[in-house]
């Protein structure tokens, strides 16, 4: 099954407390025990990379345990469980999440009022906060996946938004557009050649050159279509780029259009010896936003931790 929401994980957490644990990681076997979780499911990682969804979860779900006065910590990375959390654990409820936190300590009720009250200003869709299954406006997602899930949104209608503008840029300015892509992920200057830059102008089915060292020793030969979403670049067009390619005595080759490679096309590459590299609109778009081609930062949201070496030196 999926890891669980870290509601849910409130009651097994707070029990493997109760039973003796004294940190997060300690439950987390506990946890993939109690919810049969697959190596996969329980490997699973946030877009951060950071940390697994599972221990993510925990972590949250014993933060929310330790404001409702469930659990203490007497040293960083130490935890156990209070009076108060025994007492939880002696009303055998079926199961613990924030709602049922606020009815039964005011404390909760009232700093959980708080932080939502610092957060953005309430807007038509809610205070900010992923509405609960059951209405109760509670979040389901912790804080760190709200952030990232809302990243990973902004970043996809960032890319159809770029996307659309490379549909309507002439080709030429595509041709140097993919240039400027590859020097910003750190390939050497881009230079043109004499050549006409249209197809079947004279260019031998190169649009460009890109130097990967600065003496110009190893060239990356470029291909750029910019073509729309249904014209897919097929097989007959990657032949003739790795034509062009054994005729410059070149064997790398990167070929970027804003459509799609036909399957055909990329069975092809698999039977020659040219390295070549095959770029797709969604994959340009979110390089550009990656490498910052195109784009710019609207703005900085800083999301602060503990900073562990401070206090492991205070006297």
């Amino acid at each position: 099954m999926p890891v669980p929401d870290y509601e849910t994980l409130m009651l097994p957490v707070l029990r493997a407390f109760n039973d003796g644990a004294r940190s997060v990681s300690e439950c987390l076997p506990l946890l993939r025990e109690e919810f049969r979780l697959t190596d996969d499911e329980a490997e699973e990682l946030l877009p951060s990379g950071r940390i697994t969804v599972l221990a993510s979860r925990a972590h949250w779900a014993r933060t929310y345990m330790a404001k409702a006065g469930l659990l203490r910590s007497p040293q960083r990375n130490r935890h156990e469980i209070t009076e108060r959390g025994r007492q939880v654990i002696a009303r055998n409820p079926e199961r613990l999440d924030n709602a049922t936190l606020r009815r039964w300590f005011s404390d909760f009720d009232e700093w959980l009022s708080a932080a939502r009250n610092r957060t953005a200003a309430p807007t038509e869709a809610g205070d900010g906060f992923p509405e609960h299954p059951t209405g109760r406006g509670e979040p389901l997602q912790t804080p760190d996946e709200t952030i990232e899930r809302a990243h990973s949104e902004a970043e996809a209608a960032l890319a159809e938004d770029l996307l659309g503008l490379l549909y309507q840029m002439d080709a030429t300015r595509f041709e140097r557009l993919v240039l400027d892509l590859l020097t910003a992920m750190g390939y050497g200057t881009g230079t043109f050649g004499a050549r006409s830059l249209t197809p079947g102008s004279g260019d031998g089915g190169i649009d460009g050159i890109i130097h990967e060292d600065a003496l110009g020793l190893d060239a990356v030969y470029v291909q750029a279509k910019r073509y729309q979403p249904e014209t897919r670049v097929g097989r007959p067009a990657i032949q003739q780029f790795v034509g062009s390619l054994t005729g410059e005595g070149a064997t790398k080759g990167v070929f970027v259009t804003t459509s799609s490679f036909s399957s055909e096309a990329k069975e092809y590459l698999r039977r020659v010896s040219h390295r070549i590299v095959l770029i797709d609109g969604p994959e340009l778009a979110r390089r550009m936003i990656r490498h910052g081609v195109g784009v710019r930062v609207r703005r900085v949201l800083e999301l602060k931790g503990i900073d562990a070496d401070y206090f492991d030196d205070a006297g």
